[in-house]
């Protein structure tokens, strides 16, 4: 309990070193939760026996009071909200979007980067940039700037206001710890955003194919099932979903660039030469070979979702232990990602793992970013298209300078944050780039 408390993560990984691939019970007196790292063990929860392994439990009754009984819950309210959704995040929806959110992320840049090079928080302008892309292309812009300027913050509350729930998972609620407040404060802003959003279509809007069409349609077509309440629910959690991935993601990129000068280098000469001076547009993605492979390896050393909890519903035996009902497995990507026996020299920072011939060979659940099986994130496409037109788009018209001697590590929050702010300055590129092809 102390190494967990002190720091989550440094215990968790020293943890899984030391077992490499074992099953481990943590002994945290009264409560005593298994770590499950080793594929073979992860695809058993994920896919072979996946309705056996629930997200309920005392990890999730946190978040269940932000995002209810929508897509992120389980059961009943999490099939129907994930059957309502899915035609949204088919490929082929996502792609007809692209252009948009290409424009969306042109038009976001022009607007948001300072005039003249000037200091800037990183993780809040990924924010501002992801939320205006996702607002535009999933929510039809029914989110105001001056509502997505509240969101922002309140969910970078909850994300880490609820640690100690997290670490203290049997405490009751009545019993407050630190972060309560800030917690209940955020979810608060979160509701006067989306109640009087959902409030304001008390009919199905009869056009568009953004959520909340998709949400009040199916609202108004269960014949009183589905309430408002459900909407909001899904609405949160979309939302958050959408925003927090990218967004949290392309914080960590600037530093991994900054420690690999090499890799930085061999990115900026794929955007000069594939987007040149121009804005990156759905033509160009094709051919970012080099910045596709970046985004994957970032998120194998840094993804979001670190920590993915689960409850035993039945009795099971995994590699020959039983796990009983009612007990909880901590499946962590950020662990599994640095396995030695899945990954040459883990933590190194090396795209071409990921050129194709050689991604193929690889365990199925050695790389799982967005969770696997049938709660695989509805977003995954969405992510691929989003990062690499913000990297591309940012990149083709400057170079990013992080503030001398800051160091850069993680910090345990509901996502994979870092811990402090990263500060960085944009620097406009000179005039002598290649035009695109």
């Amino acid at each position: 309990m102390p190494r967990l408390v002190r720091d989550p993560i440094a215990a968790l990984v020293a943890m899984s070193a030391e077992a490499a691939g074992e099953i481990v019970r943590l002994d945290l007196g009264t409560f005593r939760p298994y770590l499950v790292t080793h594929p073979d063990h992860v695809q058993q929860v994920f896919r072979g026996n996946a309705m056996n392994y629930t997200r309920e439990g005392v990890f999730w009754r946190p978040l269940h009071r932000l995002f209810g009984n929508g897509v992120l819950s389980d059961g009943p309210a999490w099939h129907t909200s994930r059957k309502v959704l899915q035609p949204v995040f088919t490929a082929r929806n996502v792609d007809s979007l692209t252009g948009l959110m290409a424009t969306t992320v042109a038009e976001a840049i022009d607007e948001l980067v300072p005039a003249s090079p000037a200091t800037i928080d990183a993780g809040d302008f990924m924010a501002h940039l992801v939320n205006r892309t996702v607002i535009a292309a999933f929510f039809d812009r029914r989110i105001t700037d001056e509502e997505s300027g509240r969101l922002i913050p309140a969910h970078d509350k909850i994300a880490l206001s609820i640690v100690s729930r997290l670490l203290l998972p049997l405490v009751p609620h009545q019993v407050p710890l630190p972060g309560d407040r800030a917690f209940h404060q955020a979810v608060r802003t979160f509701d006067s955003v989306m109640r009087p959003l959902v409030a304001r279509h008390p009919d199905a809007p009869p056009e568009g194919h953004d959520i909340l069409a998709v949400l009040c349609r199916a609202r108004d077509a269960s014949g009183g099932e589905l309430g408002d309440q459900w909407v909001r629910d899904n609405m949160v959690a979309m939302f958050a979903a959408g925003t927090e991935t990218t967004s949290v993601a392309l914080t960590w990129l600037w530093p991994v660039l900054a420690e690999n000068p090499q890799i930085a280098a061999r990115l900026h000469e794929e955007i000069d030469e594939v987007v040149g001076g121009g804005r990156v547009t759905p033509d160009h993605l094709p051919a970012l070979r080099c910045t596709r492979m970046v985004v994957q390896e970032l998120l194998r050393l840094y993804p979001v979702g670190w920590l993915l909890p689960r409850m035993v519903v039945a009795d099971d035996v995994m590699d020959g232990v039983r796990l009983q009902a009612g007990a909880n497995v901590l499946i962590s990507p950020y662990l599994t990602h640095r396995l030695g026996e899945f990954w040459e020299d883990p933590l190194r920072f090396d795209p071409e793992r990921f050129a194709d011939p050689q991604a193929g060979t690889r365990h199925r659940y050695a790389y799982f970013p967005f969770g696997g099986g049938p709660h695989q994130c509805l977003g995954t496409h969405v992510f691929e298209i989003e990062a690499q037109l913000i990297v591309a788009g940012l990149l083709s018209r400057f170079r990013p300078r992080l503030r001398e001697g800051d160091r850069v590590t993680p910090r345990a929050a509901a996502s994979l944050r870092t811990r402090g702010r990263v500060w960085m300055t944009l620097h406009r590129r000179d005039g002598g780039r290649r035009a695109a092809r």
